[in-house]
């Protein structure tokens, strides 16, 4: 409750800072709407305060009311579809995914840093969708994911261990999960010497992915490109093959001017 008062004393726009707030408490429990009372408790508010805010998000079709809660409302997605139509590389990802003879069939996503984790923004679901990834819009470590390894690789040492100056161990999701940042950078030294990351059950026991990071441009968001494969049927030379094809990928969706011929 304290962090939330503190965070609103040092926000120069405090009715914003409520709005993203609410809006961050709705997308972390999409299960079912959300009443007046437990929204208000979540950021920490007066509930005529809360109900005022959700007052104007309703009002611009931001969140929706219903079954007595509130619940994200669908004008997000248009904000969403905007933010991601503005970056072109989003379309070349569908159109190289689609083109690609490996790929085309395979579930394979795009992701971007944010702080310690990484962020699906785009998924190309191939032959049917893979329940056990992350669908777009989600968050997972980015220390655990094939995605964020190959995100985290061309940063130095030093940044990131800034990065993850705050965290003294990885929540392990299976046996095979990094645990520390000392282990990170191991990892990500092997990374960098092969080209691309590879997640082998470090997240889910049945899921390998591999992924390679797309050339910078300035200005722009990095992004990495990632396939899921089943571990089962990932062996050494699949390995190699899908790396090639995701860094093939990750290539053709570079800004022009960082493209590798």
């Amino acid at each position: 409750m304290q962090e939330h008062a503190d965070l609103i004393d040092r926000s120069p726009a405090p009715a914003v800072t409520r709005a993203i707030e609410l809006l961050e408490f709705l997308a972390a429990n999409p299960a079912g709407p959300v009443s007046l009372t437990d929204l208000a408790k979540g950021i920490g508010a007066a509930r005529s305060s809360t109900r005022n805010v959700c007052g104007a998000l309703e009002a611009g079709g931001l969140i929706q009311r219903r079954d007595g809660g509130y619940q994200l409302g669908r004008r997000l997605v248009e904000f969403g579809g905007a933010y991601l139509a503005s970056f072109d590389q989003i379309r070349e990802f569908y159109r190289a995914c689609a083109e690609s003879p490996l790929l085309a069939r395979e579930l394979v996503q795009v992701a971007i840093l944010d702080g310690a984790d990484v962020l699906y923004v785009a998924r190309h679901e191939g032959r049917a969708p893979l329940q056990l990834s992350a669908r777009i819009g989600d968050r997972f470590p980015a220390a655990l994911t094939a995605v964020g390894n190959a995100l985290l690789a061309p940063l130095s040492e030093g940044e990131i261990r800034q990065r993850f100056s705050g965290t003294t161990g990885f929540e392990a999701r299976t046996p095979r999960s990094v645990r520390n940042v000392e282990e990170l950078i191991e990892q990500l030294a092997t990374v960098r010497e092969r080209g691309y990351a590879i997640d082998f059950g470090g997240v889910h026991p049945a899921v390998t992915g591999i992924a390679a990071s797309v050339p910078e441009a300035g200005g722009s968001p990095r992004f990495a490109v990632g396939v899921s494969l089943i571990a089962t049927r990932a062996g050494d030379e699949d390995l190699a093959r899908y790396g090639k094809a995701i860094q093939t990928v990750a290539a053709q969706i570079a800004p022009p001017a960082r493209r590798i011929a």
